[in-house]
């Protein structure tokens, strides 16, 4: 089957068939580093590495890139707001997006260009434009002439007037055409600046992704992604000043992202309803590991399909993080011995696994529906635990494992031991990181808290042994007063979880 792609030029879901046989480009507009992520932002991101992931997944051979706008108005004033140089806001919030993205686990494109690394692209084709009669230049700055365009609104799906009467243009009296966006901008004294034909001056937004994408991935490509809120003008501008360059197609498919909405408002730094990833990952209530948070939030992300809004509050990390508990709950039982010997339950459980994987591929395929996927590792869950009580072998158990394993791996889920997820065991540092084979986790505090709750189960277990029961229960109700569940075991030992 192959894998259907809601296509937003096209408004319908269309088989892909890559520019290449067997390889797939893919241009994503990245952030503006200026401030923090929000979670608007994570959610863009994660859309992408999922789609990454899956097209690797299913054998392609990738090529992924993400761009940074590391020169902007919102940089500058933010430069000057905080008395440092325009370069240093930039550095600064680019290594702040590397530390967020690596909580979450969100894999490195294979190219992340920036802006200003690439001015005599960005140079060669406004000069480009204006050569050929689409763009025109007024004293310093260049404008592209939209009327020189004919099919722009092609994404949008609007005429020149609609968009016109709902667009908030640059206000400029000297434009041949409301209508008509910078290529170029003129630099005002004390603004960085850089040669051109036109004078000093800096490339607009649009140009910067166009130049960006045809350097990294040719005139045509496959995919071209985004959040929602770029189709236009961002885009719709992509596409006119990119096809009146090349003469040729520019994306084959367009992708959008959703918002992530508060109170079914966009999370927007404009309207100051965002939360950033950091200030949930420092404050989140579901752990103090941040591998744990940025599961869940992972989790929560991918529980609604990437085209629709999802809307935060403040039970979505315990929501995400009580539905990632069976899971990780099963996955510890599948650990556990048990025997080589066939069992009773090893060909059902070998039916459900492949019925379970028809399921994935199906729903991945399905313009990557992974609402519909997480729903299918629930319905994995009830059965084998099912199974478990009728009695798997150690070899079905592996591969059961093998599979949660393998199928988790496109969704970036299930990484962490449950031995760990549950905070049974954490080797703290003094650096305050946890080492988990290859991988670190940051932790909040240097406080080993599942230490304690060992030393209260080895106190309970003690006056078990002493017949002290009334001792025993009040341990059991105060572990449990902290969130802490006790599952005594038939051969005598205690398991806990949160």
């Amino acid at each position: 089957m192959p894998i259907l792609l809601y296509n937003s030029q096209t408004r319908k879901k269309e088989a892909f068939t890559p520019l290449v046989p067997g390889k797939v480009s893919m241009y994503v507009c990245g952030v503006t580093v200026y401030d923090d992520c929000h979670l608007g932002h994570a959610r863009s991101a994660l859309t992408f590495d999922i789609i990454r992931r899956y097209f690797e997944f299913s054998g392609y051979e990738m090529r992924y890139v993400r761009n940074f706008t590391d020169i902007d108005d919102k940089i500058i004033n933010r430069a000057e707001k905080d008395g440092i140089a325009w370069d240093e806001i930039s550095e600064r919030y680019i290594q702040n997006f590397y530390r967020d993205m690596g909580a979450l686990s969100i894999t490195k494109p294979h190219e992340e260009p920036r802006a200003t690394e690439h001015m005599p692209d960005i140079l060669r084709m406004v000069e480009g434009l204006v050569n050929k009669g689409t763009a025109y230049q007024l004293e310093g700055d260049v404008y592209f002439s939209v009327k020189k365009f004919p099919a722009y609104g092609q994404l949008s799906g609007k005429n020149l007037e609609e968009l016109q009467a709902g667009a908030r243009v640059e206000v400029d009296t000297r434009k041949q055409d409301p209508m008509d966006f910078a290529l170029w901008k003129a630099s005002k004294p004390g603004e960085p600046a850089w040669d051109s034909p036109w004078g000093q001056g800096r490339p607009g937004w649009h140009i910067e992704c166009s130049a960006m994408s045809v350097a990294a991935l040719g005139p045509t490509f496959d995919i071209h992604g985004g959040g929602k809120d770029l189709i236009f003008p961002h885009h719709e501008n992509e596409i006119a000043q990119s096809c009146a360059y090349t003469g040729k197609e520019f994306a084959r498919y367009w992708v959008h992202n959703g918002f992530v909405t508060v109170d079914k408002e966009k999370m927007s730094k404009s309207l100051g309803n965002f939360f950033t990833i950091r200030e949930i990952l420092d404050k989140s209530p579901v752990s103090d590991l941040e591998a744990i948070t940025g599961e869940c939030l992972r989790y929560y992300l991918l529980s609604t399909h990437y085209r629709s809004d999802l809307n935060w509050s403040e039970q979505s990390l315990p929501e995400a993080k009580a539905a990632m508990d069976g899971i990780y709950g099963l996955i510890h039982r599948l650990e556990e011995a048990g025997s080589q010997e066939t069992k009773a339950g090893d060909k059902d459980c070998e039916e459900v696994l492949k019925q379970f994987s028809n399921k994935f591929h199906g729903s991945m395929d399905d313009d990557f529906n992974t609402p519909k996927v997480l729903g299918a590792f629930h319905e994995l869950r009830g059965e084998i635990n099912k199974l478990l009580a009728k009695g798997i072998s150690d070899k079905i158990k592996g591969k059961t494992l093998e599979n949660f394993r393998k199928f988790g791996d496109p969704l970036g889920l299930f990484k962490i031991l449950p031995d760990i997820w549950f905070g049974k065991r954490t080797q703290i540092a003094p650096s305050g990181k946890v080492s988990i084979g290859e991988s670190v986790i940051v932790k909040k505090n240097s406080m080993d808290e599942s230490e304690i709750i060992e030393q209260k189960i080895q106190a309970r277990n003690e006056a078990r042994a002493k017949k002290d029961f009334a001792s025993a229960d009040s341990i059991r109700q105060e572990l449990a007063d902290q969130g802490i569940i006790l599952e005594d075991r038939p051969d005598g030992t205690t398991r806990w979880k949160r």
